[in-house]
């Protein structure tokens, strides 16, 4: 298990190579119990599952709590992440995957699991995976990303203020006020300026925090509650393919930066 203050003793970038490590562990365990579950005939009891998906569940809130712990540190680096691949950066919102990004997965691995169903002409049988979704859940899920897709703008709202304010009257009067002292090669006074920057920095980078802490609760907000609308082997698919895509777009991120 990983220790959430290993942050603050060491680099973020080991602890997430750790935590992907553990990611694939887990990601084996979710696969093993699925093929268990395909030739299980009651596929409706999913009670030994519970534990294995509060753990998948479980890493994902240790690398947000991690993640939390980092940027009480080192906020900015959290937004500049050393430990991402390029491919990983172009899909980066606020610092980390978009939260309707987890609905649009579940969309995309229904329709896949529903397609293989079809092409072997066997649509009437249930699987349990997410190819069986039942119209409730189709509902829920709907809600789900219309409140989602709400609270996401009201973050991204929340992120284009702020960064509109690094143009705002304290910050360029501030600017200038510098730009002037040093035309003139004046030193004296010096100290009292970057007190002043640094203060003022200081207050920009605080609410960039509140920022990226709004957006990874809506991340973790938005994964429990998907999980919670699918039955537990259902939830297991789910939380398979979440992790692959991750696991996967990290790969294939380094093969890029190597090349």
């Amino acid at each position: 298990m990983i220790e959430h203050g290993s942050t603050q003793r060491q680099p973020f970038h080991r602890f997430f190579d750790c935590w992907l490590g553990e990611l694939s562990t887990t990601l084996e365990q979710l696969v093993s119990a699925a093929n268990h579950h395909k030739d299980d005939d009651d596929i409706e009891d999913g009670s030994d599952l519970y534990s294995l998906i509060g753990k998948a569940v479980g890493h994902y809130e240790e690398y947000y709590k991690a993640k939390s712990d980092g940027a009480k540190g080192d906020v900015l680096s959290m937004y500049t992440p050393t430990w991402l691949t390029k491919l990983e950066d172009a899909f980066l919102w606020i610092a980390g995957w978009r939260p309707t990004m987890a609905i649009h997965l579940l969309y995309s691995m229904s329709g896949i699991q529903l397609e293989a169903r079809l092409s072997d002409q066997i649509p009437l049988f249930s699987c349990g995976d997410l190819g069986d979704l039942t119209s409730n859940q189709m509902f829920r899920i709907d809600e789900l990303q219309k409140k989602t897709i709400r609270e996401e703008r009201a973050v991204t709202e929340k992120m284009a203020t702020l960064q509109e304010s690094s143009a705002d009257t304290d910050m360029v009067d501030l600017s200038n006020a510098v730009s002037e002292r040093n035309r003139k090669k004046k030193f004296d006074g010096r100290r009292e300026f970057d007190g002043i920057v640094e203060s003022v920095i200081e207050e920009k980078k605080n609410e960039v925090e509140k920022v990226l802490h709004m957006a990874d609760v809506l991340r973790m907000e938005t994964l429990k509650s998907i999980v919670e609308i699918l039955t537990p082997l259902q939830a297991v698919y789910f939380l398979i393919a979440a992790a692959e895509l991750h696991l996967r777009l990290h790969e294939w991120g380094q093969k890029m930066d190597a090349a």
